[in-house]
């Protein structure tokens, strides 16, 4: 029998991933003081990602503790597709998992532990007991170990963000100046399809081919030849695949998100604190962090925290709106017009959608007008309906 051991801490954060670190940073930043466990079942903080955030993502508070996890900061970004192609010019951003790892490591060396390797098997309101028997005790536990069906943002009708990356080293430079969001001139095939590229260096780049897929079915071998072929069609000799990466991401057309009321506090995929007309989560996770930040743990679940989840449900809710038009009104091979039309749009509006704080006039913005190509009322009824 595995004999139980204790230890108190002011915060225990179940999960290592993004929204634990932002929480951590940002309680260093607010409540130095307090002592915060973080478990995560992996060796390694973080797993296998990169986050990219826009400029108008975060509040400058927030980006003056956030700092330290950004790898690779970028003066604007392109998107190009058949007709149409901008620059836009907005600062993006991206958190590599090693920079998070090393950060938030180093953020709980002073007055925290890490509990790598370890799974949390009793999630309670106030203790966390491992695989080994050790309880921890917890004025508050949060808990951001990532979508459950038994979660409060459990998705019940969605279409996906689907992708596979490959970061690849170049035997010559690569010429890509910008990040390139979207590149929508590949071909289309199940559902809304580009290729992102992120320029970490002259010789080594991300390349993602992402789709909006209606399902979350993955052919990850088809997708690594087509970044191949796609790197070979621009020119790039490769000299060695660095590493690999993958995502399927829910993009909820209908969802219930319950307003938190008691511990433990679901937080970020977990709770439904997610963007879900992108998949993303970073915005939201920011902004769940700093209002952590600003209480103490026993005074949490009051009306700021309700009043912040009402906000995040009211923007949730228009998003979803749009998911339901994107997968229920466009057949797959036509939903590409729908970003061409969304990068058309003042940059502002485009700034604060992706910040998940669309005003009513932005909404108007994304809704009036001629509707986007493709758009079909027989699809709607004969196919999207049925889903």
């Amino acid at each position: 029998m595995l004999r139980t051991m204790s230890q108190k801490y002011d915060y225990v954060l179940v999960g290592g991933g993004l929204q634990s670190a932002l929480l951590v940073l940002a309680l260093r930043a607010q409540q130095p003081r307090r002592r915060v466990a973080v478990i995560e079942p992996r060796a390694h903080f973080g797993g296998n990602h990169t986050w990219c955030f826009h400029s108008g993502d975060v509040s400058d508070a927030a980006r003056a503790w956030m700092a330290p996890l950004v790898a690779h900061r970028w003066r604007g970004y392109r998107v190009v597709f058949p007709d149409f192609e901008r620059d836009v010019d907005r600062s993006y951003e991206a958190i590599t998992s090693e920079r998070l790892h090393a950060v938030l490591q180093n953020a709980l060396a002073d007055g925290g532990s890490t509990f790598l390797g370890r799974k949390a098997t009793r999630v309670g309101a106030h203790a966390v007991e491992l695989d080994d028997g050790m309880r921890l005790d917890a004025s508050l536990v949060i808990d951001a170990r990532g979508p459950s069906a038994e979660s409060n943002g459990a998705v019940r009708r969605a279409g996906y963000q689907k992708f596979v990356g490959l970061e690849i080293e170049t035997s010559a430079p690569h010429a890509v100046g910008l990040p390139l969001l979207m590149d929508a001139t590949v071909e289309q095939r199940d559902g809304f399809r580009f290729m992102y590229c992120l320029p970490f260096a002259p010789t080594r780049v991300l390349v993602e081919d992402t789709t909006f897929s209606d399902g979350p079915q993955m052919d990850r071998a088809a997708r690594r030849d087509a970044i191949l072929a796609y790197a070979k069609h621009r020119g790039w000799d490769i000299a060695r695949v660095v590493r690999e990466e993958e995502g399927v991401l829910p993009m909820p057309w209908r969802d219930a998100f319950d307003v938190p009321r008691q511990a433990p506090l679901r937080a970020g995929y977990r709770g439904g604190f997610f963007h879900p007309a992108t998949g993303y989560s970073l915005p939201v996770a920011v902004r769940l962090a700093e209002l952590v930040a600003s209480r103490a743990p026993e005074q949490l679940f009051g009306a700021k925290l309700t009043a912040f989840a009402r906000a995040h449900r009211r923007q949730a809710t228009f998003c979803q709106r749009l998911n339901s038009m994107l997968f229920q009104w466009f057949p797959p091979e036509q939903r590409w017009h729908v970003f061409r039309r969304f990068y058309g749009l003042p940059v502002e509006t485009i700034e604060r959608f992706y910040a998940l704080r669309l005003r009513p006039l932005d909404q108007g913005r994304l809704l009036w007008g001629r509707p986007p190509r493709g758009m079909s009322v027989r699809y709607r009824l004969t196919q999207g309906a049925a889903r």
